[in-house]
């Protein structure tokens, strides 16, 4: 006599199949990554921390302009890091496994209404984000920079800005189709 091990109010017919099983499965191969991308997380709190100290030690002797591109540099880091906790709390969030941290106090506000839409706008947004930090720090230090440096990193940023804005677009268009009365 065999026991069939069917989940509770789940009809024979509504049971994944093995290779439905393997597919759903898969989706934890991703958690090597976001937990690389954790140490990745630790690379720079130490480049930051290195930074901030290099800035603090040579305060004396650097020019506002040095400041200003060293504060520009830890900024950069910070949005950096940034971008890491967004693509490692939120990609696993929506693709491998909920937090289940609905409760507690710390929790991103963003997190209640994650999913793969608003995480690409959101990336978007911070990439535009640290491109506009170094377009600002390549700016300041635009004397001492060849033309052709600022000119292609003028338009990377620029491509970047065109890219969200597209991907802004469409996901209003898939949202807008989505949504309508049928």
């Amino acid at each position: 006599m065999t026991v069939d091990k069917q989940a509770p109010g789940v009809a024979p017919s509504q049971q994944a199949s093995p290779l439905s099983r393997a597919i759903f499965w898969s989706r934890w191969l991703q958690l090597p990554i976001y937990l690389g991308l954790i140490v990745v997380q630790g690379v720079y709190a130490y480049k930051f921390l290195a930074a901030l100290w290099h800035l603090l030690s040579d305060l004396s002797v650097m020019t506002e302009t040095q400041i200003m591109l060293a504060v520009l540099g830890l900024i950069d880091v910070v949005m950096i890091a940034n971008l890491l906790v967004m693509v490692t709390v939120g990609g696993y969030e929506t693709f491998v496994s909920r937090l289940r941290i609905d409760e507690h106090p710390d929790q991103p506000e963003w997190l209640n209404h994650v999913n793969a839409s608003v995480l690409k706008v959101k990336l978007s947004m911070a990439i535009i984000s640290i491109s506009s930090i170094h377009l600002l720090q390549t700016f300041i230090n635009a004397s001492q920079l060849p033309e052709h440096t600022i000119k292609w990193q003028l338009m990377l940023h620029l491509a970047f800005l065109l890219s969200a804005a597209a991907i802004a677009y469409t996901d209003k268009l898939l949202y807008s189709t989505a949504h309508q009365p049928h």
